[in-house]
């Protein structure tokens, strides 16, 4: 891909929510928000609740990469760090690549005060300087990963209607329920729905399969390694698959810290001009 094309499909609005997606996949809450015992159907869209914004009120930092499998076998590394905030005015999420160098430095800043729309700010190294973001097809894969643009928007849990369809396969080592998600308005989603397994003793999401409006399954998603770290478990490693075109993205968590304090002058265009989220880890 080249370095116009990935600048491109960075600055598609959907793309402010990969930090809540990764947030979603890496930490669960510090609370279980269901035991092992059977679960009230009244009680699937708490589970999701839990499961889709574990992080909320909480500093966050991670170093993560993706790893893009080709069907001929090739591979690809995207390495980036995440920040999020959740600041008085609202929520403030923060992408920076580090690596490969056609990408080194490019940083996605997403503003979302309360009352007011969600703004997304850019910074293109090259260009040494911010831009809007620009919209892109839901639908289009996140920069050239098995995630689609659609898939890494964080989900509000009103979005979609929720019903348990019973007991899913162990996974992980854990008992699973299984929930599926029908989106309240079609035209607003590319899939007609998902189908959560969610484990029965922690609010993470072990796999997700993804089904267009025909009923055809479009992607699955596994997380691995489940750990536990500053009270909260969560997935280390996520492997999301392509049915049609057999390829695949593993999304590897390297390091991961909360409750850190974040300075919120960082998460400002201001700062994305002036290079600061280049900074090292704090």
């Amino acid at each position: 891909m080249s370095k116009a094309a990935i600048v491109n499909a960075a600055m598609s609005p959907a793309s402010r929510g990969l930090l809540l997606t990764l947030a979603a996949l890496v930490a669960g809450s510090a609370q279980p928000a269901h035991s092992a015992s059977p679960v009230e159907p009244a009680d699937a869209r708490q589970i999701m609740a839990a499961a889709l914004d574990p992080t909320k009120g909480r500093t966050t930092f991670m170093k993560a990469s993706f790893e893009l499998f080709a069907k001929d076998g090739t591979t690809t590394r995207k390495s980036f760090t995440v920040r999020l905030l959740d600041a008085t005015e609202g929520r403030r999420t923060l992408m920076v690549f580090t690596a490969p160098e056609e990408v080194r430095g490019m940083a996605l800043l997403s503003v979302a005060d309360k009352g007011v729309a969600e703004r997304q700010y850019i910074y293109v190294p090259s260009l040494h300087r911010v831009r809007g973001v620009a919209t892109q097809q839901r639908a289009s894969r996140f920069l050239g990963t098995d995630f689609s643009f659609e898939d890494v928007t964080p989900h509000d849990v009103d979005d979609f209607s929720y019903q348990l369809r019973g007991d899913g396969p162990p996974l992980e080592g854990h008992k699973t329920t299984l929930i599926e998600a029908t989106p309240v308005d079609a035209t607003r989603s590319q899939y007609g729905r998902l189908e959560y397994a969610v484990a029965k003793d922690l609010p993470v999401i072990l796999r997700t399969e993804m089904y267009d409006r025909q009923g055809q399954l479009v992607r699955v998603l596994d997380a691995h390694d489940i750990r536990r770290v500053s009270g909260v478990s969560g997935a280390r490693r996520t492997e999301v698959r392509t049915v049609a075109d057999g390829t695949r993205t593993v999304l590897s968590i390297a390091e991961l810290r909360l409750d850190l304090p974040l300075e919120e002058k960082v998460f400002t265009p201001e700062a994305l001009e002036a290079g600061a989220p280049v900074a090292a880890a704090p």
